[in-house]
């Protein structure tokens, strides 16, 4: 198999995506001025015009390979049930009562703190930030509505308690992805990743009290009903025993929309209609799914990857040099496919070569990888996080980024981790991998 070149002009795509998706909204004050569908079009459609090389066919077939790749089409199924579930579960009154629930047990001013900390124990348990993100999204979005609370706020504190699990869960396909391609094991990466980003953790907690805490407006606390929140809590302990978010989400959707149909909110047309509803309401989010895969396959083919990854190690010279190139690696790669599992799939072998060189553990270079892939996942505005709690909200991604506490701040722990060589654990005895 010939080897990719190196070509800059390969992330042409990628950058107008960027110039139509954020410069069209910073120049007309409106982010929904230009939807960021037919932006990814426009930049697909000049993806596939380059390499001209190979035939229209061929292209359209790696990109279709891309579009269909493991990581995209299980992000689609997500998408699709949690579509569904959502709206089932809106449908007869879940939310409403889940929400009431927490204005009555939850102090006001502890309300945005709780849903950072709920959604750290269901990304830990359940492995996923988009499973999380569907779980709590929709509270999330009931509680702004009751409490004086920027609701973009209550969706960056979401996303950060959903990117604390996607960076340590054991089941979290990033953290195996490091793990596996650092050779290093999973307890031991645990360790070092959670000494690195707990102080993160907790000042994000801190932040987000302060900076809701002159949230005083009356709040209209209605009754709930414990049956209509057994959907919610179902999700919740089916996380904490760690099946799988497909599974979740499917028996979700048969609770909510068993008890709608016992207590009378739907009738059977009425149920599959809804959920019907919800499916196609995350029609603009599955779309963008596949387009950005078909497009970032095109992009890795064309030499666009293989540029940033040539580009980052070239001036490595010392094993901090070599911490901060594996980050800024990762950190490229994720910027570019919009997808933290792909890009540490990308760079984890070269990563592993640059710490032989330098001497680097590989726990920390298993770290670094994560860190620094969950952080960039967590502050782009086209990644599925950013775009699914913008979706569930009605506001536009890029609104979210200024709450975006607790991704920027594991980015910073991360790199105080390297300058100051923390934390310094004693060697490993594990030579091979998990």
């Amino acid at each position: 198999m010939t080897e990719t070149k190196s070509n800059p002009w390969a992330l042409l795509p990628l950058f107008i995506f960027l110039a139509l998706f954020i410069g069209s909204g910073v120049i007309t004050g409106d982010f929904y001025k230009l939807p960021v569908v037919v932006a990814i079009l426009i930049a697909s459609a000049v993806a596939l015009v380059m390499n001209r090389k190979d035939s229209l066919t061929v292209k359209m077939e790696r990109f279709a390979k891309g579009a269909g790749h493991p990581d995209i089409m299980i992000m689609v199924f997500i998408y699709i049930l949690a579509g569904a579930f959502a709206e089932t579960a809106k449908g007869m009154g879940a939310v409403e009562s889940t929400v009431n629930l927490a204005l009555t047990v939850i102090p006001q001013n502890l309300l945005i703190v709780g849903l950072f900390v709920i959604g750290v124990f269901i990304s830990l348990a359940m492995g996923t930030s988009m499973g999380t993100i569907t779980a709590l999204a929709p509270i999330g979005v009931g509680i702004s509505h009751q409490i004086d609370v920027n609701i973009a706020l209550c969706m960056a504190a979401i996303v950060g308690g959903a990117m604390f699990g996607d960076n340590l869960s054991v089941i979290s396909d990033t953290t195996i992805a490091a793990v596996r391609t650092q050779k290093t094991k999973m307890t031991d990466k645990f360790k070092m990743n959670f000494l690195i980003v707990l102080p993160a953790a907790i000042i994000t907690c801190v932040i987000l009290f302060f900076v809701a805490s002159g949230s005083n407006a009356p709040i209209d606390v209605k009754d709930y009903n414990w049956i209509k929140i057994i959907p919610y809590i179902g999700v919740l302990v089916a996380a904490l025993f760690g099946l799988n978010v497909l599974v979740i989400l499917s028996a979700g959707i048969v609770l909510a929309g068993g008890i709608g149909l016992v207590d009378g909110s739907y009738t059977v047309s009425s149920l599959f209609q809804k959920m019907t509803a919800g499916i196609f309401g995350m029609s603009e989010l599955i779309i963008l799914a596949l387009l950005i895969g078909g497009m970032v396959e095109l992009i890795n083919h064309n030499g666009g990857i293989k540029y940033l990854l040539d580009a980052l190690t070239r001036k490595i010279r010392s094993p901090k040099g070599a911490q901060l190139g594996i980050a800024g690696l990762v950190s490229a790669t994720d910027l570019a496919t919009a997808n933290n599992t792909i890009s540490i799939i990308t760079v984890g072998p070269l990563a592993k070569k640059i710490s032989d060189q330098y001497g680097i553990d590989n726990r920390k270079s298993a770290s670094i990888l994560d860190i620094f892939a969950c952080s960039m996942q967590g502050l782009i505005p086209y990644g599925a996080q950013l775009l699914t709690v913008a979706k569930f909200a009605s506001i536009s991604p890029i609104s979210v980024l200024p709450y975006s506490f607790y991704p920027i701040l594991i980015a910073i722990c991360g790199l105080i981790s390297i300058f100051v060589g923390y934390p310094r654990l004693k060697p490993s005895t594990n030579k091979n991998g998990i």
